[in-house]
C-alpha cells in the first residue's frame, strides 16, 4: 500500500507529533508498504523529495511554538504527490497542511484519516496572545468540526478524543490508537555505568539523590509551575531528592523564576532542548517518570521514559487513568502529599527491587514500538478503505 502522511511537523522538529509520524512511517516501511511524509519547513525556499520526505516552503509561527505554516494549495505539492499515487491519505494537522491533504483526498476520491494530536482547548491562547479565548474556541471547534467531518475514520491516542468531538459536535466513532515510542533507542541496558555517573556530575545530581524527571515542552497547559509547587511543598530543604526537567517552551524563564521563588533551585535542574537521540542516558539517570499535567492524551515523553525502565507518577486524570497501571509501571496522585508518599516509598526500594521494577515497567511497553503502531494503523487505513 502507498500512504501519504500530512504533518506540519516532522523530524528534526522535537515534539511529540514529529516523533510519532517518524514512528509510524518507520514500521509501515518496515511492513513492506511505501511511504511519502509531506511536511512544513520553514528552512526551506522550494518544494523538494528527498529520503521519502515531500518538504513544503512555510513560514514561522511563533507564537504556535514556532511550528512552520504552509499554504494550504500548491500545485507543484500537488504534481508531487500525485506522481507519488497514494492509495490512503493519512493528516496529522488541521492547517495548511492538513488542509492540503484534505483536498487530495477529495480531488482523487482517496480515503481520509484524521488523527487528533492536540487538544487546542488548551492551546488557542497561544494564536489569541490570551484574549477572547471563549470566542477563539467557539471558531477552534466549528473547524474542528470541518475537518472531522470530511475524514473517512478519524483515530486519537487517547479516549480524550472521543470525548472532545463529542462535546464539539462530532458523533463519528473514534478508533484509539495509543501513541509508541522507539525501544530501540530507549533502552536503559544499553547506557554504562560510567555514562549515567558521568552525567550525573555534569549536571550536579548526587548518586545519593532519588531523580525524578519530567520532559516535554514548557507551556502553561503542561503543568510544570504545578509539579514545582508540589515539589517545593514536599521536598523543600530535602536533600535526598531531585527533580530534572527536560525541555524548552515559552514558560521556561517563568518557571526558573518560580523555582527561586519557592526556594527549590538547589535540587531542580532545567536542562533545556535535547534532541531525542540524545535523551536515553537523562532518562537512565533517573529513577521516576513525574507528571502533572491534564492536557496530556498519551504523552510519548513519558513512554519513552517507561522504554528506559521508568516507572511514571502521573496526576490523575480519569480519561488517562487507563494508561498506567497501578503497581505495574507507576501510580497516580491526586495530591502533593501522595506524589510525596509515592517517591519516599520508592527511595525505600533496595536495588534489586528497583532493577526488578525497571524491567517490569519495560516490559510493559514491549508492544509499544514502531511496528506495533504501524500494525494498529493500518487496520484503520483497511476501514477507511471499506468505507470510501
Amino acid at each position: 500500500m502507498k500512504i501519504a502522511l500530512f504533518t506540519e511537523t516532522y523530524v528534526p522538529d522535537i515534539n511529540g507529533v514529529a516523533m510519532h509520524v517518524k514512528t509510524l512511517r518507520l514500521g509501515l516501511e518496515a511492513m513492506g508498504h511505501e511511504v511519502l511524509v509531506i511536511c512544513a519547513d520553514k528552512h526551506c525556499k522550494h518544494h523538494y523529495i528527498q529520503d521519502g520526505v515531500l518538504r513544503c516552503p512555510s513560514i514561522e509561527v511563533k507564537r504556535f511554538y514556532g511550528f512552520g505554516a504552509a499554504a494550504p494549495y500548491s500545485r507543484r505539492r500537488l504534481k508531487l504527490v500525485r506522481e507519488f499515487g497514494p492509495d490512503i491519505i493519512h493528516i496529522h494537522h488541521e492547517f495548511g497542511i492538513g488542509l492540503s491533504g484534505i483536498m487530495y483526498a477529495k480531488l482523487y476520491k482517496k480515503p481520509l484519516v484524521y488523527t487528533l494530536h492536540t487538544m487546542y482547548d488548551d492551546y488557542v491562547a497561544y494564536v489569541t496572545g490570551g484574549a477572547f479565548l471563549g470566542a477563539a474556541r467557539k471558531i477552534s471547534h466549528k473547524y474542528e468540526r470541518f475537518i472531522a467531518r470530511r475524514a473517512t475514520v478519524l483515530t486519537g491516542p487517547s479516549r480524550k478524543c472521543g470525548e472532545y468531538f463529542r462535546r464539539i459536535g462530532v458523533e463519528k466513532e473514534v478508533n484509539v490508537i495509543p501513541n509508541s515510542a522507539d525501544l530501540e533507542l530507549f533502552d536503559y541496558a544499553k547506557i554504562s555505568n560510567a555514562q549515567k555517573a558521568g552525567l550525573r556530575e555534569k549536571l550536579n545530581i548526587p548518586e545519593n539523590r532519588t531523580a525524578a524527571c519530567w520532559a516535554g515542552r514548557m507551556g502553561k497547559e503542561k503543568s510544570v509551575d504545578t509539579l514545582l509547587e508540589y515539589w517545593a511543598q514536599c521536598f523543600c530543604g530535602d536533600e535526598s531528592f531531585h527533580l530534572l526537567l527536560m525541555g524548552d517552551g515559552p514558560c521556561r524563564a517563568e518557571l526558573e523564576a518560580l523555582a527561586e521563588k519557592l526556594g527549590i533551585r538547589g535540587n531542580v535542574t532545567f536542562t533545556g532542548m535535547i534532541a531525542n537521540h540524545d535523551l536515553p542516558p537523562y532518562y537512565a539517570i533517573s529513577d521516576v517518570f513525574v507528571s502533572a499535567s491534564l492536557s496530556e492524551m498519551n504523552s510519548i515523553s513519558m513512554l519513552e521514559g517507561m522504554a528506559c525502565g521508568l516507572p511514571v507518577m502521573q496526576r490523575y486524570d480519569e480519561l488517562n487513568a487507563d494508561q498506567i497501571l497501578s503497581g505495574v509501571n507507576g501510580c497516580l496522585f491526586h495530591t502533593a502529599e501522595e506524589l510525596e508518599s509515592e517517591l519516599r516509598k520508592l527511595r525505600r526500594h533496595t536495588p534489586e527491587k528497583l532493577a526488578e521494577l525497571k524491567q517490569q515497567v519495560r516490559a510493559s511497553v514491549v508492544n509499544r514500538g514502531c511496528t506495533d503502531l504501524a500494525g494498529y494503523m493500518f487496520k484503520v487505513y483497511e476501514k477507511a478503505q471499506s468505507r470510501n
